[in-house]
């Protein structure tokens, strides 16, 4: 045999090997994945959409700066939506695969009590605050105190989204016991709260002035990473020494 033909025979063979590798990489739970990761986001934003659907028309059809009291009001839906949305998250980061419009449902039922009152309490106490900012706003005491209240409502925010994505965890405790973790272990592990309010402030400023993406395409992947890092704080330290 000719050295031409063992080269040939070599290359043809390393080809052989390429392409099942390549078939093997692309094959179809890849597909399988990216369809179900894909399936799960958009239904996810869907959900919240219609979970709060006053919230979201008034931010689609409203000028928000004479329609922000209505907005207050309707706040609160989000918190047994978020708490859904987490138990969505977690059903899938668990097994790679959910039924998010089913899980959404149930969860939602399940924690709507308990999510309209952390979605009011956090409501409520953010609204002070952020009243009290802008009545301070370009006066004397407001370059110490402005500091003060702002921290307040980023506590008071990452706060109340611990405890929801506590709750699909723990459905049995009791309301001030998840505020009380939520306030600790935010407290204590202040790196990840930070985070957790810059994805949040992100998905703020999106939704507020592109609601059409913000509500359909960037909700479900950004509260999806706030959620893991939430998820992160609000393990045990025994937990992570594990990990």
């Amino acid at each position: 045999m000719s050295a031409v033909g063992v080269t040939s025979g070599t290359v043809d063979r390393r080809a052989g090997v390429t392409g099942t590798r390549r078939r093997r990489l692309i094959g179809p739970e890849t597909y399988e994945m990216v369809f179900g990761t894909l399936y799960t986001g958009l239904a996810t934003n869907m959900l919240l959409a219609i979970a709060c659907l006053p919230t979201a028309f008034l931010l689609v059809a409203t000028d928000i700066a004479r329609t922000w009291p209505a907005l207050v009001v309707t706040a609160p839906l989000a918190g047994p939506a978020l708490a859904a949305a987490f138990a969505v998250f977690g059903e899938f980061s668990a097994g790679g695969t959910t039924t998010p419009v089913r899980t959404f449902a149930r969860a939602w039922r399940r924690h709507l009590r308990r999510g309209l009152a952390l979605g009011a309490l956090a409501t409520g106490v953010a609204v002070v605050l952020v009243v009290d900012i802008v009545f301070f706003w370009g006066r004397t005491a407001g370059a110490v105190v402005i500091p003060v209240f702002a921290t307040l409502t980023a506590g008071t925010v990452v706060t109340a989204f611990l405890a929801l994505a506590l709750t699909p965890e723990q459905p049995t405790a009791r309301l001030r016991d998840l505020l009380r973790a939520g306030l600790f272990l935010g407290a204590r592990r202040w790196y990840l709260s930070a985070g957790i309010v810059l994805v949040l402030a992100l998905l703020a400023s999106i939704v507020t002035t592109r609601p059409a993406v913000g509500l359909g395409f960037a909700a479900a992947p950004l509260l999806f990473a706030a959620w893991g890092a939430a998820r992160f704080a609000l393990r045990s330290p025994a937990d992570q020494t594990a990990a």
